[in-house]
């Protein structure tokens, strides 16, 4: 394979029309082969019927279409499916689908690791290696509508909403980040609206403020604490930006949206004993209490690598019902893929032992059943 070839997978509508002109080709060329690759799912330009046979031929010798590697495939007994993706370098990373009854939500990474080192996600502790190309990212969307047998058939389940929630901070990657959701939003290729593709971030005040000149995706912010002593134990980069100076700029992210009716989703993980006190919540009531936003409760998903444990029933529901008595939209997240270490805060880009994972399985079932005899959301 020839190393200079470019792979036009991860090029925006605009980048692609650019790359055409170049090699002296019009640029409606870009539309058609947008459509070939991220409509019908066609990885070989041979296969680009509307396209002449001498242009095939140059693109073969110039260019490629090349999504990265699955390693494995798992399937939860929730219906939540794990993809292993290996990525130029060797580098593994790893990819979730979560269906919904109608919904088919994607949690997509953006780096190989990460450098946050955030104390409560298992990814961190890994390390960070490198951000992932524009290619590598739209490629996992692409992998997984392969995977349904999603293009152009209509077959199998859809992505219909994408959260760049997983390995890696998103805005530590901008702008490959940036190409790959303009390819998700673009009508020529995945046209998901911009209401269902969501950017979660730990807080890089910089670039969140550079996203909001260029982009009307959804936003996440990861909270998970509401006091800075607090967060700066489980989010260190909260030391350089702390809450006030991310929510402002969180606040004008949407403050410029067209969409006036658009929130922020505060993410909050909780954990036992660290974050999930009644007075934990409380504060977190008059810290959001101004703020247009929903919250999500997360609670803890354990892993090897950490001490802190998942918080009981009771606390969930108590810290759940402070929020909702103050007026806040709150939702509990449901734990999905935790057999198969697919569940928040657990991917780490490696292929682990099918029966150790049955064993955290069935004791993290147990642990869920007790908790569904106490909460019980409307």
């Amino acid at each position: 394979m020839n190393d200079a070839r470019i792979n036009l997978l991860g090029l925006p509508l605009d980048k692609l029309q650019a790359f055409f002109l170049e090699i002296g080709e019009k640029p409606f060329r870009a539309q058609q082969v947008l459509k070939w690759m991220h409509h019908a799912g066609v990885d070989r330009f041979e296969d680009m019927t509307n396209l002449s046979k001498s242009l095939r031929e140059k693109l073969a010798e110039i260019a490629e279409v090349r999504p990265p590697e699955v390693v494995s495939q798992l399937d939860s007994e929730d219906g939540t499916r794990k993809w292993a993706i290996r990525v130029d370098g060797g580098g593994l990373v790893e990819t979730v689908f979560i269906p919904d009854g109608q919904r088919g939500t994607l949690c997509v990474s953006s780096q190989v690791g990460c450098s946050l080192d955030c104390s409560f996600c298992s990814t961190g502790k890994q390390g960070f290696q490198r951000d992932l190309s524009a290619a590598e990212i739209i490629g996992q969307v692409w992998l997984a509508m392969k995977s349904f047998d999603a293009f152009q058939s209509g077959k199998g389940r859809k992505v219909t909403n994408v959260v760049m929630m997983g390995m890696g901070e998103p805005l530590l990657n901008f702008d490959n980040v940036v190409d790959a959701m303009e390819l998700m939003m673009e009508d020529l290729a995945y046209g998901i609206s911009k209401r269902r593709v969501t950017l979660s971030t730990s807080g890089v005040v910089p670039m969140l403020d550079r996203l909001a000149e260029v982009s009307e995706v959804s936003l996440a912010v990861s909270l998970h604490a509401p006091n800075d002593e607090l967060r700066n134990e489980l989010v260190p980069i909260n030391r350089k930006y702390p809450i006030d100076v991310l929510l402002k700029s969180a606040r004008n992210y949407i403050d410029r949206q067209t969409d006036k009716k658009r929130v922020v989703t505060i993410e909050y993980t909780l954990i036992a004993g660290v974050n999930d006190q009644p007075e934990h919540a409380r504060e977190l009531v008059e810290l959001l209490r101004d703020f247009p936003c929903k919250i999500n409760l997360i609670p803890f998903n354990t892993f090897a690598q950490s001490d802190y444990e998942r918080p009981s029933g009771n606390a969930v529901s108590r810290f759940w019902q402070v929020l909702v008595d103050a007026g806040f939209i709150v939702t509990v997240r449901t734990t999905r893929g935790d057999d198969i270490d697919a569940a928040c805060g657990q991917l780490v880009g490696q292929v682990v032992d099918r029966t150790r994972r049955s064993e955290r399985h069935r004791a993290r079932q147990a642990e869920k059943e007790q908790e569904e005899q106490v909460i019980r959301w409307g």
